[in-house]
């Protein structure tokens, strides 16, 4: 973490949540169009966002 006389600009503040928000649509589109193995792939970008807030609730505790 920064010290609180830092600013954080638009880009420190938003990727991370960018970032998730590609990987879940990217996993409910590939889990609505494929099938298979395409399927699991979709299940797994998924479940990144529950492993991230995890990995937050936990960090966070600390």
């Amino acid at each position: 973490m920064k010290p609180s006389g830092q600013h954080l600009n638009l880009w420190q503040v938003f990727r991370v949540p960018i970032a998730l928000a590609a990987l879940s649509i990217f996993g409910l589109v590939t889990a609505l169009l494929g099938d298979g193995v395409w399927d699991v792939i979709g299940a797994a970008a998924l479940a990144s966002s529950i492993a991230a807030l995890l990995w937050a609730l936990v960090a966070r505790r600390r």
